[in-house]
Protein backbone atom coordinates (compact mmCIF):
# COMPACT_ATOMS: atom_id res chain seq x y z
CA UNK A 1 0.00 0.00 0.00
CA UNK A 2 1.21 3.34 -0.42
CA UNK A 3 1.79 4.49 2.94
CA UNK A 4 3.99 7.43 1.93
CA UNK A 5 2.14 8.95 -0.13
CA UNK A 6 1.18 12.43 0.80
CA UNK A 7 -2.35 14.17 -0.48
CA UNK A 8 -3.23 17.52 0.07
CA UNK A 9 -6.79 18.10 0.75
CA UNK A 10 -8.07 22.04 -0.04
CA UNK A 11 -11.56 23.00 1.00
CA UNK A 12 -13.12 25.89 3.29
CA UNK A 13 -15.88 22.92 4.67
CA UNK A 14 -14.08 22.26 7.98
CA UNK A 15 -16.30 19.07 8.25
CA UNK A 16 -15.94 17.80 4.50
CA UNK A 17 -11.99 18.27 5.07
CA UNK A 18 -12.61 16.51 8.17
CA UNK A 19 -14.29 13.38 6.69
CA UNK A 20 -11.93 13.26 3.79
CA UNK A 21 -9.27 13.25 6.06
CA UNK A 22 -10.10 10.24 8.02
CA UNK A 23 -10.95 8.22 5.10
CA UNK A 24 -7.48 9.30 3.25
CA UNK A 25 -5.43 7.92 6.71
CA UNK A 26 -7.58 4.82 7.34
CA UNK A 27 -6.12 3.92 3.63
CA UNK A 28 -2.58 4.51 4.98
CA UNK A 29 -2.43 7.69 3.12
CA UNK A 30 -0.57 10.94 4.84
CA UNK A 31 -3.03 13.85 4.85
CA UNK A 32 -2.66 17.47 4.88
CA UNK A 33 -5.12 20.18 4.60
CA UNK A 34 -6.30 24.22 3.87
CA UNK A 35 -8.66 26.02 3.79
CA UNK A 36 -8.40 28.74 1.23
CA UNK A 37 -6.32 28.99 -2.16
CA UNK A 38 -3.63 31.33 -0.32
CA UNK A 39 -2.68 28.65 2.22
CA UNK A 40 -2.84 25.64 -0.11
CA UNK A 41 -0.14 27.30 -2.74
CA UNK A 42 2.35 28.01 0.32
CA UNK A 43 2.36 24.40 1.25
CA UNK A 44 2.85 23.36 -2.44
CA UNK A 45 5.67 25.74 -2.69
CA UNK A 46 6.81 24.19 0.68
CA UNK A 47 6.17 20.71 0.66
CA UNK A 48 6.15 17.97 -2.00
CA UNK A 49 2.67 15.85 -2.30
CA UNK A 50 1.92 12.74 -4.46
CA UNK A 51 -1.58 14.79 -5.17
CA UNK A 52 -3.82 17.36 -4.58
CA UNK A 53 -8.19 17.31 -3.80
CA UNK A 54 -8.89 20.67 -4.44
CA UNK A 55 -12.65 22.62 -4.12
CA UNK A 56 -13.22 24.65 -7.11
CA UNK A 57 -15.06 27.08 -4.99
CA UNK A 58 -12.51 28.57 -2.47
CA UNK A 59 -12.45 32.20 -0.42
CA UNK A 60 -9.88 34.43 -2.07
CA UNK A 61 -7.62 32.09 -4.73
CA UNK A 62 -10.13 29.88 -6.55
CA UNK A 63 -9.54 26.22 -7.56
CA UNK A 64 -9.31 26.97 -11.35
CA UNK A 65 -6.45 29.82 -10.59
CA UNK A 66 -4.43 27.28 -8.17
CA UNK A 67 -4.92 24.67 -10.35
CA UNK A 68 -3.16 27.08 -13.23
CA UNK A 69 -0.77 27.93 -11.04
CA UNK A 70 0.80 24.80 -10.08
CA UNK A 71 -0.14 23.56 -14.17
CA UNK A 72 2.56 26.24 -14.71
CA UNK A 73 5.33 25.71 -12.42
CA UNK A 74 7.59 23.02 -13.83
CA UNK A 75 8.23 21.47 -10.33
CA UNK A 76 4.75 20.47 -10.23
CA UNK A 77 3.32 20.44 -13.59
CA UNK A 78 2.44 16.99 -13.22
CA UNK A 79 1.46 16.61 -9.63
CA UNK A 80 -1.48 15.06 -9.87
CA UNK A 81 -5.12 17.19 -9.28
CA UNK A 82 -8.46 16.16 -8.45
CA UNK A 83 -10.78 18.93 -8.58
CA UNK A 84 -14.35 19.12 -6.36
CA UNK A 85 -17.05 20.83 -7.09
CA UNK A 86 -20.21 21.22 -5.88
CA UNK A 87 -22.36 22.97 -9.17
CA UNK A 88 -22.07 19.76 -11.01
CA UNK A 89 -22.51 21.06 -13.96
CA UNK A 90 -21.03 19.89 -17.37
CA UNK A 91 -19.11 23.07 -17.99
CA UNK A 92 -17.14 23.36 -14.81
CA UNK A 93 -15.96 19.62 -15.52
CA UNK A 94 -15.05 20.25 -18.74
CA UNK A 95 -13.47 23.75 -17.69
CA UNK A 96 -11.53 21.77 -14.80
CA UNK A 97 -10.40 19.13 -17.26
CA UNK A 98 -9.35 21.80 -19.62
CA UNK A 99 -6.62 23.67 -17.11
CA UNK A 100 -5.53 21.01 -16.39
CA UNK A 101 -7.43 18.90 -13.29
CA UNK A 102 -6.52 14.82 -13.64
CA UNK A 103 -10.66 14.06 -12.59
CA UNK A 104 -13.20 15.63 -11.02
CA UNK A 105 -15.68 14.93 -8.68
CA UNK A 106 -18.95 16.31 -8.04
CA UNK A 107 -20.40 17.05 -4.52
CA UNK A 108 -21.89 15.86 -2.43
CA UNK A 109 -20.07 12.24 -3.18
CA UNK A 110 -19.16 9.35 -0.73
CA UNK A 111 -15.73 8.79 0.46
CA UNK A 112 -15.67 4.91 -0.87
CA UNK A 113 -15.58 7.02 -4.19
CA UNK A 114 -13.27 9.65 -3.43
CA UNK A 115 -10.76 6.92 -1.97
CA UNK A 116 -11.37 4.73 -5.64
CA UNK A 117 -10.49 8.14 -7.97
CA UNK A 118 -7.29 9.15 -5.70
CA UNK A 119 -5.71 5.50 -5.92
CA UNK A 120 -6.86 5.57 -10.03
CA UNK A 121 -5.03 8.88 -10.30
CA UNK A 122 -2.15 8.19 -7.79
CA UNK A 123 -1.95 4.57 -9.60
CA UNK A 124 -1.79 6.18 -13.87
CA UNK A 125 0.64 8.72 -12.78
CA UNK A 126 2.92 6.13 -11.25
CA UNK A 127 3.17 3.55 -13.87
CA UNK A 128 5.99 3.69 -15.80
CA UNK A 129 5.99 4.09 -19.01
CA UNK A 130 7.43 0.54 -21.32
CA UNK A 131 9.17 0.78 -24.23
CA UNK A 132 11.96 3.08 -26.05
CA UNK A 133 12.63 6.55 -23.07
CA UNK A 134 12.25 9.40 -25.91
CA UNK A 135 10.04 9.54 -29.01
CA UNK A 136 10.75 11.55 -31.71
CA UNK A 137 7.75 13.12 -33.94
CA UNK A 138 8.23 16.03 -35.95
CA UNK A 139 9.16 18.68 -33.62
CA UNK A 140 8.15 17.35 -31.05
CA UNK A 141 10.28 15.44 -28.08
CA UNK A 142 8.77 12.74 -25.71
CA UNK A 143 10.93 11.97 -22.95
CA UNK A 144 9.58 9.09 -21.03
CA UNK A 145 12.05 8.77 -18.56
CA UNK A 146 11.34 12.91 -17.43
CA UNK A 147 8.36 12.54 -18.15
CA UNK A 148 8.68 15.93 -20.31
CA UNK A 149 7.69 17.06 -23.72
CA UNK A 150 9.27 19.45 -25.77
CA UNK A 151 7.94 21.37 -28.91
CA UNK A 152 10.43 23.21 -31.29
CA UNK A 153 12.99 22.94 -27.87
CA UNK A 154 10.38 24.58 -25.81
CA UNK A 155 8.72 22.92 -23.14
CA UNK A 156 5.27 21.88 -23.11
CA UNK A 157 3.51 21.97 -19.57
CA UNK A 158 0.63 18.75 -19.90
CA UNK A 159 -0.57 16.93 -16.71
CA UNK A 160 0.22 13.50 -15.75
CA UNK A 161 -2.92 12.06 -17.92
CA UNK A 162 -2.25 14.50 -20.18
CA UNK A 163 1.57 12.88 -20.94
CA UNK A 164 0.54 9.00 -20.93
CA UNK A 165 -2.52 10.03 -23.34
CA UNK A 166 0.25 11.97 -25.76
CA UNK A 167 3.06 8.90 -24.88
CA UNK A 168 0.76 6.09 -25.44
CA UNK A 169 -0.93 7.17 -28.95
CA UNK A 170 3.08 8.68 -29.69
CA UNK A 171 4.06 4.79 -29.04
CA UNK A 172 2.04 3.72 -31.54
CA UNK A 173 2.29 5.66 -34.38
CA UNK A 174 -0.43 5.19 -36.98
CA UNK A 175 -2.90 2.72 -35.03
CA UNK A 176 -6.30 3.81 -34.75
CA UNK A 177 -8.07 3.65 -31.16
CA UNK A 178 -11.53 3.81 -30.06
CA UNK A 179 -12.62 6.52 -27.26
CA UNK A 180 -13.18 3.22 -25.19
CA UNK A 181 -10.14 2.06 -25.95
CA UNK A 182 -8.50 5.40 -24.86
CA UNK A 183 -10.10 4.81 -21.73
CA UNK A 184 -8.92 0.98 -20.84
CA UNK A 185 -5.11 2.04 -21.92
CA UNK A 186 -4.76 5.14 -20.00
CA UNK A 187 -7.26 5.48 -17.21
CA UNK A 188 -7.42 1.57 -16.90
CA UNK A 189 -10.28 0.44 -14.11
CA UNK A 190 -11.37 4.07 -13.29
CA UNK A 191 -15.17 3.52 -13.76
CA UNK A 192 -16.14 7.18 -13.23
CA UNK A 193 -14.60 8.59 -16.20
CA UNK A 194 -16.56 9.37 -19.44
CA UNK A 195 -15.68 8.77 -23.33
CA UNK A 196 -16.25 12.50 -23.37
CA UNK A 197 -13.41 13.04 -21.07
CA UNK A 198 -10.75 11.59 -23.77
CA UNK A 199 -12.19 14.13 -26.66
CA UNK A 200 -11.67 17.05 -23.63
CA UNK A 201 -7.98 15.74 -23.21
CA UNK A 202 -7.12 15.44 -27.16
CA UNK A 203 -8.24 18.71 -27.14
CA UNK A 204 -5.87 20.42 -24.89
CA UNK A 205 -3.32 18.33 -26.27
CA UNK A 206 -3.49 19.90 -29.63
CA UNK A 207 -4.12 23.08 -27.79
CA UNK A 208 -0.28 22.78 -26.40
CA UNK A 209 1.57 20.22 -29.09
CA UNK A 210 0.18 21.54 -32.29
CA UNK A 211 0.63 24.67 -34.95
CA UNK A 212 -2.87 24.66 -35.38
CA UNK A 213 -5.55 22.80 -33.72
CA UNK A 214 -7.75 22.90 -35.83
CA UNK A 215 -5.79 20.65 -38.52
CA UNK A 216 -3.39 19.07 -36.44
CA UNK A 217 -0.04 17.61 -37.46
CA UNK A 218 0.60 14.93 -34.78
CA UNK A 219 -2.97 13.90 -33.22
CA UNK A 220 -5.61 13.16 -35.94
CA UNK A 221 -9.17 12.40 -36.01
CA UNK A 222 -10.33 9.21 -37.87
CA UNK A 223 -13.82 10.27 -38.08
CA UNK A 224 -16.72 7.90 -36.47
CA UNK A 225 -14.16 5.53 -35.05
CA UNK A 226 -11.42 7.57 -32.77
CA UNK A 227 -7.94 9.13 -32.55
CA UNK A 228 -4.43 8.00 -33.73
CA UNK A 229 -0.56 9.50 -34.11
CA UNK A 230 0.71 10.04 -37.05
CA UNK A 231 4.61 10.10 -37.18
CA UNK A 232 5.45 10.15 -40.78
CA UNK A 233 5.97 13.87 -41.37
Amino acid sequence: MHAAKHILVVDDEADLVELVSYNLKKEGFLVDSASDGEKALAKVKKNRYDLIVLDLMLPGLQGMELCRIVRKDPKTALLPLIMLTAKGEEVDKILGLEIGADDYITKPFSPRELIARVKAVLRRSAEKPLQEKIIKAGALLINKETYSVARKGMPVKLSATEFKLLAFLAERKGKVFTRDQLLDAVWRDETFVEPRTVDVHIRRLREQIEDNPANPRYIKTMRGIGYFFDGER
